[in-house]
């Protein structure tokens, strides 16, 4: 497996899991079954070391039960483990997830690997490093991140780096970096400036991400939803105009936008829900649902549980080709708002619809770090909700279906 590849998935023809991990996995639920009700099980460091050993092995369901064995085992054991794995361990995909799995122990050393890391050659070790300091900012490393902007090309690094830096505010050399990219490189690193402009609000984007609005193109939908997430009304002029001169496919983001502005979100949210619907009635809409389901992923990130509902409502009875995209939203909004995805899966009657549309959506993500806090959270949170709340339950119900 090369050092760069991406988080392999499920394989339909998977091999045995093998005699050593089985006896760890039984071991720490015989030996540790009372302590995952309340907290991590008491596994032993070989242990943990053979179950390090197995996070690159080609069959999924061997390497998700080695990844649950280090989740799941005490600070004291795992932490030492890991960071033995991120510098010394010969297979690079194992490193990278061991620094990911790292990230879930909040321990105070994970800082130092992380800036390790940002000099790594393995580009997903530097992604991590950079998902890591834009949840954690840190600004002594603002001129390294700048400097690495002049040459970081990973196709997952950069946009990483990207988000990184626009974590940091309003520092005028980052502030002219990001905007200097608005209109510059290639679409795809493009697309990840303006989302983290949006994303983290930065008012001093608006007349560039305006500009962008302004022209048809593949950027377009990124820059309404952008400028939407920054909140500033002014903009409101410019989604009025679009509502009466751009296409079709435009229309669902731009509703998405003024919602998020704060402008009548209620009807604009219907509409959102009523283009679902005619969409999975009528073949050939495929550019609406996904537009629809882009728009409202983002309103729901930002706090909406009716944008959610209406998400899991159309998605839990829908078939593909219409349900790809509405599971890839609900999943997104699991990782970027997490407490509102606990409080609406809940209240829901149809939980385990709605379980089973975020778990094909957690199939078909590619974000390692965001889905390991998703797990954190709720492992968290199980461990200690009362026995037999609703908290409790479906925190049960997730670590069984999504695997964790």
């Amino acid at each position: 497996m090369s050092q760069n590849a991406r988080s392999p998935k499920k394989n339909p023809k998977a091999s045995s899991n093998g005699a050593r991990l089985a006896l760890v996995v039984l071991s720490v639920v015989a030996v540790g079954a009372a302590a995952q009700e309340r907290g991590p099980a008491a596994t032993s460091l070989a242990d943990i070391r053979a179950a390090i050993n197995r996070l690159a092995d080609i069959d999924y369901s061997s390497r998700s039960k080695a990844a649950r064995v280090v989740r799941r085992s005490a600070a004291a054991q795992a932490v030492p483990a890991l960071l033995q794995a991120v510098n010394e361990h010969q297979d690079g995909f194992v490193r990278f997830k061991s620094l990911v799995l790292l990230t879930g122990f909040n321990d105070p050393r994970a800082a130092d690997e992380m800036r390790e890391a940002l000099a790594s050659p393995n580009d997903r070790l530097r992604e991590v490093a950079y998902g890591f300091f834009e949840r954690n900012p840190d600004p002594a490393l603002t001129e390294q991140f700048l400097a690495a902007l002049q040459k970081e090309q990973g196709d997952f690094v950069r946009p990483a780096l990207v988000r990184a830096l626009a974590a940091l505010g309003d520092h005028p050399k980052v502030r002219d970096a990001l905007l200097a990219d608005v209109t510059r490189g290639v679409d795809h690193f493009r697309s990840s400036v303006i989302e983290a402009l949006g994303d983290f609000k930065q008012a001093a984007a608006i007349v560039k991400l305006t500009d962008v609005v302004n022209l048809d193109g593949p950027l377009q939908d990124d820059a309404v939803l952008a400028l939407g997430k920054i909140g500033d009304k002014r903009s409101l002029a410019t989604f009025s105009a679009l509502q009466r001169t751009g296409g079709r496919s435009i229309q669902p983001t731009v509703a998405a936008a003024i919602c998020l502005l704060g402008v009548n979100c209620a009807a604009h949210l219907g509409y959102l829900q009523k283009m679902l619907g005619f969409a999975d009635d009528n073949a050939g809409y495929q550019e609406l649902v996904r537009a629809a389901a882009f728009g409202l992923d983002a309103v729901a990130i930002a706090g909406n549980a009716e944008a959610l509902d209406i998400l899991f409502g159309a998605g839990i009875p829908s078939s593909d080709p219409v349900r790809a995209p509405l599971a890839l939203s609900v999943a997104k909004v699991a990782l970027r708002n997490t407490p509102l995805m606990l409080q609406v899966l809940q209240q829901r009657k149809d939980q385990t619809g709605a379980i089973e549309l975020l778990s094909e959506g957690f199939d078909m993500l590619e974000e390692d770090l965001e889905e390991e806090q998703f797990f954190v959270t709720v492992r968290r949170g199980y461990w200690a909700a009362a026995n037999g709340s609703p908290l409790r339950r479906l925190s049960e119900q997730l670590i069984t279906k999504l695997d964790f």
